[in-house]
């Protein structure tokens, strides 16, 4: 059992940003045909403060967002001299609305008004109200349907997250998304407070979801209007801020960290589409990097180019294909055994890259395999992204 005090300095954040520990992360994967998210809160502020951005950025990419919220978070300030439990409980209810309004606008609230540090005791009460919240907003049997809907995508405290209250609410999510099959993502919040970067165990996925800085602003204005927790209710030192200048930088950050489990494979007869890594992973892995996957400088990656080149049967074609072309590095290679190489990949980032490398000679196409494939003499395609190709190259003698 964990045993913290949020007024204790805790670990800093330059601690956390120094150690590299964010840079490491890979990034968030979320399902690619996501029907709806159902965000779930312990106290009004959890949701914000772990969570923002990908309410936000789930909010405008149109997906429909429900916030639930378990308790009203009245115990924030146990024997306040200012604020009965009644008189936080609607102060933080109003101050949620005005959260949401900043993340996702169009979103459904629910107030479960269980107790605050009783979830517990109320865990069975939390487990049916969530599984009614996510059959409410699941697709209809009846509906009908061209493709598979997806997963729908469940948000929750983490459950190693150290507070009681997370701790119940990221188990009771765990368990209905089990039993609904959705796709669970957790936020830790008080964890940042009370572990290091040494603390992770090997046992934990945790992923990162880069912000944009409208993402980022909109979490700033979301964690402001909780004005209960992020300042003072008064003098009194039993009204002091909960939510305290650390905890207010790590929601700063130009990341967002959640522990996933990844995405599943489709399952057999389904389109593979449906459950592939979405090219918003793709814009994330290569934000900032010139050579993410080690291409350039890897000696696992330079033999392997070896042996591709060394398999081919002809030392010369007509034409070649490059499917997760990526940065180019093969693609160069192969250009110089082709009378016309083509270079596809999902994300605008490599392509952008490999054209620099290669200059106009080698056609470069954006496109979703296998939906999508290169026409002979085609140079222009455009449409949705949404799924991940290998790199298999192949030949017309």
């Amino acid at each position: 059992m964990v045993r913290f005090d949020h007024r204790d300095a805790g670990t800093s954040e330059a601690a956390w940003r120094g150690s590299g520990f964010l840079d490491r992360l890979p990034p968030l994967v979320v399902s690619a045909v996501t029907p709806h998210l159902v965000a779930l809160a312990a106290h009004p502020d959890d949701e914000a403060l772990g969570a923002a951005g990908l309410l936000v950025r789930s909010s405008r990419q149109g997906t429909p967002v429900t916030v639930v919220v378990a308790t009203d978070g009245e115990g924030s300030h146990p024997g306040s001299p200012t604020h009965s439990p009644a008189d936080l409980a609607a102060r933080r209810r109003l101050e949620l609305v005005e959260a949401v309004a900043c993340m996702a606008p169009n979103a459904d609230v629910r107030f479960l008004g269980l107790p605050d540090g009783g979830l517990r005791e109320h865990r069975a009460a939390l487990h049916q109200e969530l599984s009614t919240v996510l059959v409410s907003v699941g697709p209809s049997d009846r509906a009908p349907t061209v493709a598979p809907p997806g997963r729908l995508l469940l948000c929750a405290p983490w459950r190693g997250d150290g507070h009681r209250d997370h701790r119940i609410a990221g188990e009771v999510a765990a368990a209905v998304a089990a039993e609904q099959d959705a796709q669970l993502v957790e936020y830790p919040i008080w964890w940042w407070h009370w572990a290091s970067p040494d603390d992770l165990s090997d046992q934990v996925t945790m992923r990162r979801l880069t912000l944009t800085p409208d993402e980022r602003a909109a979490k700033s204005r979301a964690v402001s209007a909780y004005r209960s927790q992020v300042c003072a209710l008064s003098p009194d030192p039993r009204d002091a801020a909960v939510v305290g200048p650390e905890m207010l930088l790590r929601a700063e950050r130009e990341v967002e960290v959640f522990v996933a489990d990844e995405p599943r494979s489709a399952a057999p007869g389904q389109a593979a589409t449906a459950e592939t890594l979405p090219v918003a992973f793709f814009d994330d892995f290569y934000r900032g990097r010139s050579d993410p996957w080690g291409f350039e400088t890897r000696w696992y990656e330079r033999r392997k180019r070896d042996l591709t080149l060394a398999s081919l049967p002809r030392p010369r074609f007509r034409a070649g294909v490059e499917v997760g072309c990526s940065t180019g590095v093969l693609t160069a290679s192969l250009a110089a055994r082709c009378d016309r190489m083509t270079g596809v990949d999902l994300a605008q980032a490599p392509l952008d890259a490999a054209r620099r490398r290669l200059g106009p000679s080698v056609e470069l196409l954006r496109l979703e395999v296998p939906r999508e494939w290169p026409r002979d003499g085609s140079t222009s395609w455009s449409s949705p992204r949404s799924a991940t190709t290998s790199a298999q190259p192949t030949w017309k003698r």
